[in-house]
């Protein structure tokens, strides 16, 4: 093998690596799985890239964003290294061609989001592809104590065994050094393979200014004014997007919202008008972010609180990525706490609601197998998805549960060649289960509906059915229509205990304290009286960092004192307005569903699966008390 400078110049044009990326790819074609803190915008991806191209098999990328994979393959394919995605904008045309390029050998490099692996076709399709590698970006969401926690990721390490992948990258740009052990312990990573580089960025300048509500709009203009070049403008809520980008407009800025309730599309135009350089200002709740590869951001404005020291190094990471001198601006009040707090409260199952999930997995359990749709699993139980989803996980990490296999519950079919042509097409073993098949498929018109159960009975396996009807989709010698995702999971049904209901129970009281004492952690970190640059840095285990920046408020000889108002003592109209809900509620729930914390949660207009079937929406007090403090609404509601 050629000397890795050669490589780099050969596939990117690059004359020298930046730090940290040689030691993770020496690593890497070493054989040694391998972990890499590297800050934002410094060229994390280049580690995996230029070790995919030596590798013999393919290097499979779990991405979290598709407008990531877009950029990642954009670039690759301009240096011409083979690389594909799987992705949800894609045709049923792009994906098979993908995966027949796969198959080929043709690919270095696939990028997938870790929902993928949910696919039974996708699992069926990857488990026949011998795989080198398999890179992890963003992979602070494996670990429960990282943000952007994301449950599916704990499963990564269980994919990673049973498709045999003998080298795992894992790429973050925020991991305390717990997360970090927590991470490499997962996947079995050695001390001496964590390559952590400099977290300290010198030209980024951070400012806290104290601002109540009302003046905000004002210093947020007057910051405006004083920088010139492109920026972001950070929110919590989509309705605050949405009401400061139209006054910016009005007040002659070139600003536009950008945020979660907006359709893809759309979303895209924002995003490409931005990079393009057409809008200045994009105004964002945190959906704006990740994978916004521009290099020239000159200001980052958080208008309203982060959710996270973690959350707000990644943000302002965005800025300056040119290394040019850039400002991070804080307009800084406890305005916007309890909205915070308050998403965390909002998603915390009930006792009682952990029971009706084990109960309604004992009761629907048939021959040790248990079938169910995320939707109406969520809407059952009164658990929001992200939480339903991890106590899912936590049930088959304690085993519980296994995920035995997906399959969509509405399968249809139709035929575009006459039975004939297809059969004459199949090799002679396939003819006999396709004949089946036909025989066994009932047409309304022109589409069709494959009895499952009949088959079985005949011995053929749902999965065998399934396998060559995509065979045959793939030809286009029949269009298949699936969908009505539906899990199997295989259940132990006598682990279905009490204690286990205690332990999860212990499992998401913990991760929201511990969730809550990071918006504490954050308030702290504001507040403090000694360089926010250095102790930013020190946050993220990085040492080196100078101990006066001399470009952050403090080093300014500014202290930022975030004071409570006294504008949070309970409202009179609260009992009052907790009472009719109360009643409301009742006409429409069984007396026990409705406690304290169903009562607070309404109050603060914190969304749940019955809220949005009940349309509690369109009561008048619903989120009518969403700025006062979740345990003052609790209290109020318990002693009522």
């Amino acid at each position: 093998m050629q000397p890795l400078a050669g490589l780099l110049t050969q596939y990117f044009g690059f004359d020298q690596f930046r730090e940290g990326q040689q030691q993770t790819i020496e690593q890497l074609l070493a054989g040694h799985s391998s972990l890499s803190v590297f800050p934002t915008g410094s060229g994390k991806s280049l580690c995996y890239q230029l070790t995919a191209t030596q590798l013999p098999h393919l290097t499979l990328v779990i991405s979290p964003l598709i407008a990531l994979m877009h950029d990642q393959l954009a670039f690759l394919q301009s240096k011409g290294i083979p690389s594909a995605s799987l992705d949800s904008t894609q045709s049923k045309e792009d994906s098979q061609a993908v995966m027949q390029q796969v198959r080929d050998g043709h690919i270095k490099i696939l990028m997938i989001s870790v929902e993928r692996f949910k696919n039974e076709r996708f699992r069926r399709f990857i488990q026949a592809v011998p795989v080198s590698m398999l890179v992890v970006d963003e992979a602070h969401c494996i670990s429960e104590w990282g943000h952007n926690f994301r449950p599916d990721y704990l499963k990564l390490p269980q994919y990673q065994q049973e498709l045999n992948i003998p080298l795992v990258l894992l790429l973050t740009a925020t991991a305390t050094r717990r997360v970090q052990k927590d991470m490499a312990l997962k996947f079995n990573i050695a001390p001496q393979h964590i390559v952590q580089t400099g977290f300290y960025r010198h030209n980024l300048d951070i400012d806290l200014i104290p601002a109540q509500r009302q003046d905000k709009p004002a210093l947020l203009r007057q910051v405006l004014n004083e920088t010139q070049g492109a920026g972001i403008v950070y929110v919590t809520q989509q309705k605050t997007a949405d009401e400061l980008a139209t006054s910016l407009q009005q007040s002659g800025y070139s600003a536009v919202s950008y945020h979660a309730g907006l359709g893809n599309d759309v979303r895209a135009a924002i995003q490409n008008d931005f990079m393009a350089g057409q809008t200045r200002i994009i105004v964002a709740t945190i959906a704006f972010g990740m994978g916004i590869d521009k290099s020239d951001i000159r200001f980052v404005v958080h208008y309203d609180l982060p959710k996270s020291i973690e959350n707000y190094s990644q943000e302002i990471g965005r800025a300056g990525r040119d290394r040019q001198p850039s400002r991070c601006v804080m307009l800084a009040s406890l305005d916007g706490l309890h909205v915070l707090e308050n998403f965390v409260y909002g998603d915390t199952p009930e006792p009682h609601a952990i029971q009706a999930l084990l109960q309604e997995i004992f009761s629907n359990t048939v021959n040790g197998e248990w079938e169910t749709q995320a939707y109406g699993l969520s809407q059952v139980t009164n658990i929001r998805a992200l939480p339903l989803k991890t106590l899912l996980v936590q049930m088959e990490l304690a085993g519980a549960i296994m995920p035995r296999y997906s399959y969509y519950s509405d399968v249809k079919l139709k035929w575009n060649q006459n039975l004939e042509q297809i059969r004459a097409v199949l090799p002679a073993e396939q003819q006999d289960v396709f004949n089946l098949v036909a025989q066994h498929t009932a047409f309304k018109k022109i589409w069709g509906v494959p009895d499952f159960e009949r088959l079985h009975q005949q011995g053929l396996e749902r999965a065998t059915v399934l396998s060559l009807l995509e065979q045959l989709a793939d030809r286009d010698l029949i269009t298949l229509e699936t969908k009505g995702l539906t899990e199997v999971y295989g259940v132990q049904s006598e682990l279905l205990t009490p204690e286990l209901a205690e332990a999860l129970q212990q499992y998401v009281t913990q991760k929201q304290s511990s969730e809550i004492e990071r918006i504490a952690t954050m308030i702290r970190f504001f507040e403090l009286d000694r360089c926010l640059n250095h102790n930013l840095a020190r946050y993220f285990g990085d040492q080196h960092a100078p101990e006066r920046c001399g470009h952050c408020s403090v080093c300014r000889g500014k202290v930022l004192s975030l004071l409570e108002k006294d504008g949070y003592q309970v409202v009179d109209s609260l009992s009052s307005d907790l009472q009719s809900a109360k009643l409301w509620l009742l006409q429409k729930l069984p007396q026990a569903q409705v406690t304290p914390v169903l009562l607070a949660r309404f109050m603060a207009g914190l969304t749940q699966p019955l809220f949005t079937k009940l349309k509690a929406r369109q009561q008048p007090s619903f989120g009518k008390y969403e700025d006062v403090a979740y345990q003052t609404l609790l209290q109020q509601a318990q002693e009522l």
